[in-house]
């Protein structure tokens, strides 16, 4: 399994931001964390804080068998060009957002990426980048097999 993992505008400093809303971790440690825990999934990292050159790389994946995870840091709540390349990518797609968007300002409630996406995930810090990880391989692995959901 391939799984991209996309870090929007102004994640790159992570570590730096306000830890009580973003959590402690930089965004090589999210990095290493996801290939420590998930050893037989091969991860592609990007980052970037231009809206177009997240969009040439979904762009340039879209159809080569990657699952995503995407922060697309503010860009979640304006970038419609974002959300246009999130539709056209054949893989599951997870949203994560390291702060609870619910608590934050008004501005932050509108998730336009989200809505392009299978969910997202809010509030839990680094922890949800692998719940997304952990989610895109279970639902992965029913499709795969066609089963039912035990929970």
């Amino acid at each position: 399994m391939k799984i991209a993992v996309v870090h929007g505008a102004n994640l790159n400093l992570l570590g730096e931001r306000d830890p009580e809303k973003y959590g402690k971790y930089d965004i090589e440690t999210i990095n290493n964390s996801l290939q420590e825990e998930f050893p037989d999934i091969e991860f592609t990292f990007f980052q970037s804080n231009s809206e177009g050159k997240i969009v040439d790389f979904l762009q340039s994946i879209r159809s080569s068998g990657y699952h995503l995870v995407i922060n697309p840091g503010g860009y979640a709540h304006t970038s419609v060009v974002i959300r246009d390349a999130l539709e056209l990518f054949s893989g599951i797609k997870v949203e994560v957002h390291l702060s609870h968007l619910a608590l934050r300002e008004s501005f932050r409630q509108n998730l336009i990426t989200a809505t392009a996406c299978d969910g997202y995930i809010s509030g839990f810090k680094a922890e949800g980048y692998l719940a997304a990880v952990y989610l895109i391989r279970r639902i992965e692995g029913t499709k795969r097999h066609d089963q039912s959901i035990n929970i």
